[in-house]
């Protein structure tokens, strides 16, 4: 049940046909999991709270620095230096104190990824690496959790829902080689496409606790420079 001072924060929410009341109630019992608190964490991190998910954890070992905050939009200057998860969890619940927040202040492993996942209804992946992406893959098959993949580079970004009703998993979009364990990330970036990108995350995570069509099965590319949106289907 939505406490009266609930109502009144989702009141936008509770007056949309797709959402509603019941709605924002499966939003308030929904859990998930992000990992990564940096440029497609922040948006992500942001709205996922605003919206009023029930409980959130965040997986991130890094440190706020300078460079971070030209796109990552949960941070400032007095930030440098602190650990994110520590500042991201205190600014959510500054913006939403029904949301309750879990913090884990390490890299996700394969030793710790399928225990720390099965704990989640949905994984948001908002990490900037390949060999992370696998580990939350794998991790998910084994648990049967859907996770929302988004990944940035430059101006272009790409958007998916991965492990959800039989949907292809990201190996089958991306198969494993040894390549990937050398593959090194460009830095460029322009700084709003992870508020674009993570906005999109978030939007297929609430997508999925309300039983709506999401992108599983297709690839959402994201081209910022020529502004261009296309979807691909995944065999």
């Amino acid at each position: 049940m939505l406490s009266i001072e609930e109502k009144q924060r989702y009141s936008r929410h509770l007056l949309l046909d797709h959402l509603g009341e019941q709605g924002q109630e499966k939003i308030k019992e929904a859990s998930i999991l992000v990992v990564g608190a940096g440029g497609l964490g922040s948006p992500v991190l942001l709205y996922l709270a605003a919206a009023g998910i029930g409980h959130m954890g965040i997986v991130d070992n890094d440190r706020v620095s300078e460079s971070n905050l030209q796109r990552q939009v949960l941070y400032d200057t007095a930030c440098i230096g602190e650990y994110k998860v520590d500042i991201a969890a205190r600014k959510l619940k500054a913006l939403n104190p029904f949301c309750h927040i879990t913090t884990y202040p390490f890299r996700l492993d394969n030793q710790n990824a399928a225990k720390l996942i099965e704990e989640y209804d949905i994984v948001v992946d908002a990490t900037d690496n390949l060999l992370s992406r696998y580990v939350i893959d794998e991790a998910c098959v084994a648990c049967k959790r859907p996770f929302v993949y988004g990944s940035i580079c430059e101006f272009s970004g790409q958007v998916s829902v991965f492990n959800f009703k039989d949907g292809p998993s990201y190996r089958d979009l991306y198969e494993y080689h040894d390549e990937v364990a050398a593959f090194k990330q460009p830095l460029g970036v322009i700084g709003a496409l992870p508020g674009v990108i993570g906005s999109i995350q978030a939007v297929e995570a609430l997508k999925i606790i309300l039983g709506h069509e999401t992108l599983s099965g297709k690839l959402l590319l994201v081209d910022l420079l020529n502004t261009t949106f296309n979807i691909i289907k995944i065999k």
